[in-house]
């Protein structure tokens, strides 16, 4: 993105309510306009996650996903519509961003994330959210993460449960999602909303909430909203409903963020 030092004229207005709020300001808002967000799956997480990145205004928008819209995503998929049935995610998920706000960089992957191509898919990113549905491409991208020193946010639903939480493994003293998780979950034998059930709007929440955690990543140092909360985890409860915090600790003998630092 071409450098810039305060934001256009014709953009102050529709960021208005962002700049008169002390703890994001200006100076907060011009960091969102010059960050680059990957974000990983345009389901149920990442279809809210997208529409308030955009309408907060992150200025360039990497959409990854291999998924063609079916008629049952639309419970909780608010992206898409009837007409996006067949169509590719990611690409459907990009002609709204153009047609939202055609001042972001907007650029879709039809295709899948995996240990072979994450690096070369994170390249020149600030920033990952990751809203996919299985544990192979979440490890996948928390690795590559590391490996590349980028943050990761990390949003997962599933029922009425949702987690948030945001992983900085390549700094010394902070976990990454492998430290959360573990080893065991690297095959892709995990439960799936067709099996399971979601209720649409408990995806509401999560991807909502992922994209705050991710905009309090972007302004770190620049505004005061921006402490990221790394190795936190936000656990949602839509039946109480409620929500309580867990601190991750860093896992001492972990693949990816302690090998990398050793």
């Amino acid at each position: 993105m071409q450098a810039m030092n305060s934001l256009p004229p014709e953009r102050l207005e529709r960021f208005a309510r962002h700049i008169v709020l002390p703890e994001i300001g200006g100076t907060g808002q011009l960091a969102l306009a010059k960050t680059h967000i990957l974000l990983v799956g345009m389901g149920g997480i990442g279809s809210p996650a997208l529409q308030y990145l955009a309408g907060a205004g992150i200025g360039r928008i990497t959409l990854i996903d291999s998924d063609r819209v079916e008629e049952s995503n639309l419970q909780r998929q608010t992206l898409f519509s009837q007409a996006d049935i067949g169509r590719d995610k990611a690409m459907a998920a990009q002609d709204w961003v153009r047609r939202f706000d055609p001042a972001l960089q907007v650029e879709s992957k039809a295709q899948r994330i995996t240990a072979e191509n994450a690096a070369t898919l994170l390249e020149g990113a600030d920033l990952v959210l990751d809203g996919c549905d299985n544990f192979a491409t979440r490890l996948a991208v928390s690795d590559s993460c590391v490996a590349q020193r980028v943050p990761l946010v990390s949003a997962a639903v599933g029922r009425f449960q949702g987690q948030v939480g945001s992983f900085a493994g390549h700094l010394p003293d902070q976990p990454c999602y492998r430290c959360y998780v573990g080893d065991a979950f690297d095959a892709e034998d995990c439960d799936t909303c067709a099996e399971d059930g979601m209720l649409g709007a408990m995806a509401g929440w999560a991807g909502t909430f992922g994209a705050m955690q991710a905009i309090r990543v972007a302004v770190e140092g620049r505004a005061a909203f921006g402490d990221p909360q790394w190795g936190q985890l936000h656990l949602l409860d839509g039946l109480k409903p409620g929500m309580r915090t867990m601190r991750i600790a860093k896992d001492p003998d972990c693949r990816t963020c302690s090998q990398a630092l050793s």
